[in-house]
């Protein structure tokens, strides 16, 4: 492997800190600096934007306003040059269909998903030609003044049922909707060699496939878990549970980690995210829960045996198992 310039890493390690801090920080720093110009001078600033953005409070629901400026910059490939994060395809995906992929584990800062879905840093759409990736996150962050615009042209929408039916039936064909559908929850089992993912009742994206007809595919990204190191709190223990709590009032869970530098700074371990075959799902407007429950297990099955199909050529040793709970 050829070694990198000085001048590389510094360049892929402040890619790096522009995500985490895009991550963590921008949207508290947006709403700061809208309630500080409310008592400047700017006052007029903050008004019109907080009226403008009333008029377009439901565009995140319906599409977004993706830039392909914004997913293409050059800093997301540096970023994904650090660990590095690659994007392995195991099945076409038709551009005349379209799609909702489940992505595991959560990890801590999901960088699998983040580059390889809601940037162009992994090269999706040479990879999968025709077919437009949208990362569904929380819709809490849409609420947050100029947070909301910088997230919607990176391609991400709420992970909203009407968010999700919009483009599934709304915005044409070609569209893979990715749901991490383990969310804050799992993200609390994420520690290096550990293969964790919170499924067996997660069904909600299921039964959105059936209702719109749509096949659903499995991805997982080998070396998530390992670019930080967590204090995993016992079950039942004080600081779980405030981390639960934490979790349902907010919506994410405070995470106590640390990374290689800094604290903030990721390990470098390779990130291998491998998009699985699709399962072909038939729409039933109205499915019952027998039929939830079965392509709820078919997904299950798909996904165990992408996992064990490709763990030995990601880096995990032929011992390693998945862990769903």
């Amino acid at each position: 492997m050829e070694k990198k310039s000085s001048w590389k890493e510094f360049l892929e390690s402040i890619s790096v800190i522009q995500f985490i801090f895009t991550f963590l920080l921008m949207g508290v720093t947006c709403l700061l600096l809208m309630v500080y110009l409310m008592f400047t001078s700017l006052w007029i600033l903050p008004i019109l934007y907080l009226s403008w953005q009333i008029l377009d409070w439901h565009t995140p629901e319906r599409g977004g306003r993706r830039s392909e400026f914004v997913r293409n910059w050059q800093v997301w490939k540096h970023a994904r040059d650090y660990f590095p994060v690659k994007l392995v395809k195991t099945a076409e995906l038709s551009p005349s269909k379209n799609y909702i992929l489940g992505c595991h584990p959560h990890g801590i800062l999901s960088f699998g998903a983040g580059f390889c879905f809601n940037t162009e840093g992994c090269g999706f759409t040479e990879v999968f030609p025709g077919v437009r990736s949208c990362l569904a996150v929380l819709g809490g962050l849409f609420r947050i003044p100029l947070y909301r615009d910088y997230l919607m042209s990176t391609g991400l929408i709420p992970v909203s049922k009407r968010s999700i039916e919009h483009l599934l039936t709304r915005s044409g064909v070609g569209n893979a909707v990715v749901i991490i559908t383990g969310g804050a929850e799992e993200s609390l089992f994420s520690s290096p060699g550990v293969n964790t993912v919170v499924m067996k009742n997660r069904k909600g994206f299921v039964k959105l496939a059936l209702e719109n007809g749509t096949d659903l595919v499995p991805v997982y990204s080998f070396g998530e878990t390992d670019t930080y190191r967590q204090v995993v709190l016992s079950e039942g223990s004080l600081g779980r549970k405030l981390q639960v709590i934490f979790k349902k009032v907010v919506g994410f869970a405070p995470c106590l980690f640390k990374g290689e530098r800094w604290f903030l700074m990721p390990y470098r371990s390779p990130v291998t995210t491998v998009v699985g075959s699709p399962i072909p799902v038939p729409k039933v407007p109205s499915p019952t829960q027998e039929q939830v429950d079965h392509y709820h297990q078919l997904y299950m099955k798909a996904l165990t045996t992408l996992f064990h199909k490709h763990k030995t050529s990601c880096g995990l040793a032929d011992t390693h198992q998945i862990c769903i709970i």
